[in-house]
């Protein structure tokens, strides 16, 4: 009791130093407060900020998988040759649905299939039966039969909208998206270009025997090759290709978590993985983990990451982590100073307080806690108006930097809380020596 009103007078003075304690452990509370609140929060936000650049995970036919590897590993002209050609093998479009079926079901944010072929095309071309329309110029150009805005119905009943449309949110836009299963067509800007066509056209689609008439009400920049593509319902590319039901490829975009040495080895051959590892390699969302699950409900196919992007995902997010948690660990080390300065001067100020408690019986240790309790006292009030600024902080950064919120969770009260305590501790180090090399007869006979 004795020992908790002497804390309670000596806080009335020396006001202006207990401020700037309770100032300088609020601020670095706030700083790391939302610093840990974002850190612990951004994995989700950023892949999901990052995947709208594109399919991180590519489903293919089990024998074009095989293919393209072995033209990995040859020269890039054979590969290009590879990739230029008709596709030879395929998946069912009908087993693409069962995606939304796997453990990680709601990891996937969108997929689209794709049937890839070459056809003939006209713009503007006379009909049949002898129509005048302008003069035809026509070409060979890559068709890409695809899911625009499509909605799907998996078997447990969960139905969702998929399609290109939100994977190719970057695609600068003129006109309109194509209709699912209409006699509708996209253009790449490059290939509008090249055959004069604008929104409205009449786009004349030649295969074999197999013909055509699509109406172009969108021409897209996709700041890549598709702008040499045609973009059309897949439902009309199986038509022309004669090809009912099938797809060559399909691509997923997931928020994963990014990959360390389990997932990396799982990713070589998952058998070589004992069962525990295996166990947690398959409950996390590892890129790979998601794509082996893949495999397992679409029958003939191997998925495999997107590497370039999974990369990306994993780096981008890495660094914002560590340079979140160099400002935490920053802001620790600045209010470490300035309350080991403060403590100091103040006690410098009181010594011959101290001094006189200790000549009248009073410990070392009495006198020490007596100091840390007035340190406590005033830091708890700024740590605890820190951290509650520091929440808003972390709002503030999840609203400008992702559009949405911050999940603020629990253990980074605690773990800022623990840390700003161990900080505290360790900046009333010299004070404490200071109190513990004070000579009561010295100082009361200078005085």
């Amino acid at each position: 009791m004795f020992l908790n009103r002497m804390v309670l007078r000596s806080l009335s003075r020396q006001l202006s130093r207990r401020v700037l304690i309770a100032v300088s452990v609020g601020l670095s509370a706030c700083v790391s407060v939302a610093m840990l609140g974002v850190v612990f929060d951004v994995g989700d936000k950023l892949n999901a900020e990052l995947s709208t650049y594109g399919s991180n995970i590519m489903v293919q036919p089990k024998s074009d998988a095989v293919v393209s590897d072995l033209y990995a590993a040859g020269d890039s002209d054979s590969s290009g040759s590879a990739m230029n050609s008709d596709p030879t093998a395929f998946i069912k479009e009908s087993d693409i649905a069962k995606i939304k079926t796997i453990f990680w079901a709601y990891n996937i944010t969108d997929f689209a299939p794709q049937l890839n072929t070459h056809a003939t095309i006209g713009v503007n071309c006379k009909s049949s039966e002898g129509s005048s329309q302008a003069s035809c110029t026509s070409r060979s150009v890559p068709l890409v039969g695809t899911w625009f805005n499509k909605r799907v119905t998996a078997s447990t009943g969960e139905s969702s909208t998929v399609g290109v449309r939100g994977m190719r949110s970057w695609w600068k836009l003129q006109g309109s998206w194509v209709k699912d299963d209409t006699n509708q067509a996209m253009i790449g800007s490059n290939l509008a270009k090249e055959l004069a066509a604008t929104v409205g056209d009449t786009l004349t689609v030649a295969k074999g025997k197999k013909s055509q008439q699509l109406q172009i009400v969108g021409i897209y920049d996709s700041g890549d090759d598709d702008n040499d593509a045609v973009y059309l319902s897949s439902s009309v590319a199986q038509d022309l290709a004669e090809l009912p039901d099938q797809v060559d490829r399909v691509e997923v975009k997931a928020l994963t978590t990014p990959e360390n040495d389990l997932a990396r080895k799982a990713a070589r051959n998952p058998g070589a993985l004992s069962q525990e590892d295996w166990e947690t390699w398959y409950c996390t969302a590892y890129p790979s983990s998601i794509a082996y699950q893949i495999e397992e409900v679409i029958p003939g196919s191997v998925a495999k990451q997107v590497r370039q992007i999974a990369a990306l995902q994993g780096d981008v997010m890495k660094k914002t982590q560590a340079v979140m948690i160099l400002m935490t660990a920053l802001s620790l080390l600045a209010a470490a100073i300035a309350v080991a300065n403060l403590m100091a001067a103040a006690i410098s100020e009181r010594s011959s307080e101290f001094a006189l408690l200790k000549a009248i019986g009073a410990t070392d240790g009495s006198v020490s806690r007596l100091v840390l309790l007035e340190t406590a006292s005033v830091s708890i009030v700024g740590a605890v108006v820190g951290a509650g600024l520091g929440s808003l902080m972390a709002q503030v950064v999840g609203h400008v930097v992702f559009g949405s919120g911050i999940t603020m969770r629990p253990m980074v009260f605690v773990l800022v809380f623990v840390l700003l305590a161990v900080t505290i501790l360790a900046a009333s180090l010299s004070g404490i020596r200071s109190i513990l090399r004070l000579r009561p007869a010295e100082v009361l006979h200078g005085r």
